[in-house]
């Protein structure tokens, strides 16, 4: 996944460098102000373009680079390349704004005026306010206060907004020789986003025909969701993964959740377990059997193919158990050969235990619960902890689900005892 995510991120790179070159090689020297602006302009009004396509490319959910790459990988690169694309947009306007106004003699004011009286301008100007608004509700302080359906809903702007923006990129200069290329890139990430995001999905919802079977109660806000099928093989599900739930019910068919499988696929039966987060997690505890289900996927590369050494540790937090569940059942080893270690704040959060128990004497691996409150002053996930429990620690491969925070502060602690970075399999996610 390492060398995947390296070459993913290599071409990303290598694509903005070429889109540089094209800038080089077509700009001509000048040491007038206004031509400088107009040449800055031009260069990072290239490069946001580019960025705009690595996003949507990004949000297409192609299975080979999901899986490659890693779902929560490619969500932080979305979110730090939101980032650099809006500095860019809006160095873009300022230093073409700048070189209108020295090149006319007019005042800032008038050169505004000027600008949006060119209609793929105003056209531009609006999109870039469309991604201003979707990058203020992905701020940190923000994103806490609105609710995740909010979220996604602002965030299809991107679309609008890299279609206001197209028009206007044909138009500039350095795109004279190069336009064939520039609409050829933008369809192609087109044909991408419907084809996985619509016709996948809809492809798949026909063929596997998915209702609700149960709903069955787990713990304290937390329930388990079977769902039946047909041609469940034909997903290619593997523990560990995850795929996008749309129950078509009242008040929850409109979004689609992420929850991964905390079984492996068995016959004609998915089963996922959820914990009450949000307002629709909450609303699966009502769900009724019978209910449709279209299931996109599956995604992430928390799997089997990750592992490198015989001896495997899980480390599961909170409701980072669902996945781990299911690879602590399905990982091949011998007696001895895995170990989860559950985090959670006391005994009644423990959710699946009757299983894990099960699955530990069957199977004679090493099982470990963490109790005790985040703040407390005993860590469990300390390194000198870690090493206490799992003495040969750093002959395993680790693989680690739990809360953003908590996976963060245990990957730290898994580096300073001495666990290789390469071994350290781990995806969080806070959607």
């Amino acid at each position: 996944m390492r060398d995947a995510a390296v070459r993913a991120k290599g071409g990303m790179l290598g694509g903005a460098g070429a889109v540089a070159l094209l800038w080089a090689a077509q700009v001509r020297p000048s040491a007038r102000l206004d031509a400088l602006f107009a040449t800055g302009a031009h260069l990072t009004g290239l490069l946001a373009g580019y960025g705009v396509l690595v996003l949507l490319f990004l949000m297409a959910r192609v299975p080979a680079v999901e899986h490659g790459v890693g779902a929560d990988r490619i969500a932080r690169w979305h979110a730090l390349g939101g980032r650099h694309v809006l500095l860019l947009c809006f160095g873009h306007a300022l230093l073409a704004l700048c070189g209108y106004a020295v090149h006319g003699g007019v005042d800032v004011v008038c050169a505004v005026r000027g600008l949006l009286g060119y209609p793929a301008v105003a056209a531009a100007f609006a999109g870039t306010a469309l991604l201003a608004v979707v990058g203020v509700t992905s701020a940190r302080a923000v994103r806490r206060r609105v609710s995740h359906e909010t979220w996604r809903g602002v965030h299809l702007f991107v679309y609008l907004a890299a279609s206001l923006a197209f028009g206007h990129q044909l138009a500039g200069p350095d795109l004279a020789l190069a336009g064939w290329f520039w609409a050829l890139a933008h369809a192609t990430v087109a044909v991408l986003l419907v084809w996985y995001r619509a016709v996948v999905p809809v492809r798949q919802a026909l063929r596997h025909a998915l209702r609700v079977a149960e709903v069955r109660v787990e713990g304290p806000g937390v329930v388990s969701v079977v769902v039946y099928g047909q041609h469940l093989e034909e997903l290619r599900a593997e523990p560990g993964q995850f795929l996008r739930w749309r129950f078509l019910q009242r008040r929850l068919w409109h979004t689609a959740l992420p929850f991964s499988l905390s079984a492996p696929v068995r016959g004609h039966a998915l089963r996922i377990t959820v914990k009450a987060l949000g307002g629709h997690s909450r609303r699966i505890r009502r769900l009724r059997p019978g209910t449709r289900v279209i299931a996109t996927g599956p995604f992430g590369a928390l799997t089997a193919a990750r592992r490198t050494r015989p001896k495997v540790l899980l480390i599961a937090g909170g409701v980072g158990i669902t996945p781990m569940r299911a690879l602590f059942e399905t990982l091949p080893g011998g007696p001895g050969d895995l170990t989860l270690l559950y985090r959670a704040g006391a005994e009644e959060h423990l959710v699946l235990r009757s299983e894990l128990e099960a699955i530990a004497a069957e199977r004679q691996a090493g099982l470990h619960y963490l109790l005790g409150s985040s703040d407390a002053a005993y860590d469990p996930l300390a390194p000198q902890a870690l090493l206490a429990l799992v003495p040969d620690l750093t002959g395993h491969d680790v693989y680690l689900c739990g809360p953003p925070g908590m996976a963060e502060a245990t990957r730290s602690a898994l580096l300073r005892a001495g666990v290789p970075a390469g071994r350290i399999h781990c995806e969080c996610f806070s959607f």
